[in-house]
Parts: C-alpha cells; sequence; structure tokens
C-alpha cells in the first residue's frame, strides 16, 4: 500500500496531481496521468490534497467525502500514484497567498519538478490564485505545469457532484459509469439489539465512518466481502441491506446501516465488512408491526437474491 504522509513526511523530490480528486473519476484520471507519464525519472508520483476540506474549516460546512483517505490509498496505486500527501488545512494555512503556497508548499516543501492541476483550480488567500497564476509561479522557478480541461460526456461535466447526486437518489448503476468502478464503503459491525435474529433475520449492525457520503435511504441489493488484514476481500457474500432508520420497529431511532447476509450464517460482530450496493429495492416504509415487517423482509431477499444472480459476473 501507498503511504500517507504530511507534506513534511513526503519523499522529494515530486511530480504531484493538485486538487481533491474526490471520487477520482475519468477527469481526475486523466489529471494524474500527466504525473505518472514523465520524463522526470527520478521524482516520486504524488497526489497533494487538502484534509479537512478548506469550507470545512472557513465556514463550518460539513463536505462528505467519495472516497476517504485510507480508501483512496488503494485507488491511487494502480494509477502510478506512490504517495499521497495530505496537507492539514486550518486558518493559517487559509491566510497563505497563492504565491506563499506555492513558494512553501509545492517547491521548497514538495520540491516539484511538474504540478498537474484540473482547470477549475483555485487556491491561495481568498481563492486569489487560479490556473493562470500557477503557471507563471511556478514556470518563473523552472518548474512546468499541466492545466487539464474539464472532461465532459453525455451527461455533461464530469463531476464529484454529479456522483454525489446520482448515489442520492439511489442509481448505482449511474454512479459506477460515472466513477469508472463500483461505489463501496466500509464499517465495523457492532452489537445491535438483536431484534433482526428474533424476526428470524439476523443483521449485521454497520457503524461507518460519518466522513463518508452514503447512498440515499432505502433498502438495496448488495454484496458485502470480510476484510481480513493481508488476506484480501476474499468471497463476495450476498446481501439485502437496509439504510436509514427503523421507522416500524423505532420512529425516532438514528439512521443505521444493517446488512443481511442471503443465505449464510456468520458472526461477524468485531468484524470489517466492505459493502457495495448493487441496486436500490425500494424506499424507506412503515409497516403495521412486526410481522408485516418480517414478510417484507423475506420479499427484499428474494428480490435482492434475483438481481445479484442476473448482475453476477
Amino acid at each position: 500500500m501507498i503511504p500517507l504522509c504530511s507534506p513534511q513526511q513526503a519523499k522529494t523530490p515530486t511530480t504531484l496531481a493538485l486538487g481533491s480528486f474526490d471520487g477520482l473519476h475519468a477527469g481526475h484520471r486523466r489529471v494524474i496521468a500527466s504525473v505518472t507519464k514523465t520524463d522526470h525519472l527520478n521524482a516520486i508520483p504524488t497526489v497533494v490534497s487538502f484534509w479537512p476540506h478548506p469550507r470545512e474549516v472557513l465556514h463550518g460546512e460539513p463536505r462528505l467525502r467519495l472516497d476517504l483517505p485510507e480508501e483512496k490509498l488503494e485507488l491511487l496505486e494502480p494509477l502510478g500514484i506512490q504517495q499521497l500527501v495530505l496537507v492539514p488545512f486550518n486558518r493559517q494555512l487559509a491566510q497563505l497567498s497563492a504565491a506563499e503556497f506555492v513558494e512553501q508548499v509545492l517547491l521548497g516543501c514538495l520540491k516539484a519538478q511538474q504540478i498537474a492541476v484540473g482547470a477549475n483550480f483555485r487556491f491561495g488567500r481568498g481563492r486569489e490564485g487560479d490556473t493562470n497564476t500557477l503557471r507563471a509561479l511556478a514556470e518563473a522557478a523552472g518548474v512546468q505545469v499541466s492545466v487539464l480541461p474539464i472532461l465532459e460526456d453525455a451527461g455533461g461535466r464530469m463531476s464529484s457532484s454529479r456522483i454525489r447526486e446520482a448515489l442520492s437518489n439511489g442509481d448505482l448503476q449511474a454512479a459506477s459509469t460515472l466513477l469508472g468502478r463500483p461505489y463501496r464503503f466500509r464499517g465495523t459491525v457492532v452489537r445491535g439489539r438483536g431484534l433482526g435474529r428474533e424476526l428470524g433475520w439476523p443483521t449485521a449492525n454497520l457503524q461507518v465512518d460519518g466522513r463518508k457520503f452514503l447512498p440515499g435511504l432505502g433498502v438495496y441489493a448488495a454484496r458485502t466481502w470480510i476484510q481480513r488484514d493481508g488476506e484480501g476481500k476474499g468471497e463476495a457474500l450476498p446481501a439485502v441491506m437496509n439504510l436509514g432508520p427503523q421507522p416500524t420497529v423505532d420512529p425516532n431511532s438514528p439512521s443505521a446501516v444493517e446488512v443481511h447476509l442471503l443465505d449464510r450464517r456468520i458472526e461477524l460482530v468485531g468484524q470489517e465488512l466492505v459493502v457495495e450496493p448493487v441496486e436500490r429495492l425500494r424506499g424507506q416504509q412503515r409497516f403495521s408491526g412486526l410481522e408485516e415487517l418480517s414478510a417484507q423482509i423475506g420479499k427484499d431477499a428474494a428480490a435482492a437474491r434475483q438481481r445479484l444472480q442476473a448482475t453476477a459476473g
């Protein structure tokens, strides 16, 4: 696995792709490719991002991520990137001018020999710097800057916002097409109230990092993997997943992620699961009682089994 590090810990010199790259869609991958296919053979191909998101620090806006930093490591390595550098974003950094940021962070700390950004990149105090600013500052120091145009497809500009919209609508197929890969998340199985087991439908209750962007509420056909250190993901286990509150059991409960493995009984408490929602089966519903709820879970399980078999391979 490639390292996740601060600017001070990074290996230098670097060729670096600078940006959020949340979702690592085709537009992002094109920016990254420009620093992995380079004549600077002694430099370390590097992705540089800010953490947390600047708007979280400056405006108090929570910014959920399609890919958390640890997840991004697995995605960047096959692209030829050798390290992910997270620049800690705080109010002190926010006060750096565009020139100070380039001089202190990109040239001074990271010893950039080549820099690549998307056409909409802004940086520096009050977002004063744009791609023209970056090019002028870096090239004055002899550092090449590549500015990649925004990629478009039939649906418009390729963007993380489009992926989030697709996920919010429960459209996993559209999200996966935009991502260029299946959407996945992970969580640790914690002990629940055991009601699912009493109903004959035992569920794994997942504790998911609160910074992760999740699909819209509803019931999904899903594939899951038990994450074991050094053993990869192993066998894909078919499942039905409920994402959201429990209107029949406890209308006041917070949203939860519950996964029922189809035709398998495995003790999962304490394990980490990787979950790939495949298709949204229905929205959230409130039932007259536990008997009706149990019957509907049975229908959901049958529908999930059918969808997963149809999409296998």
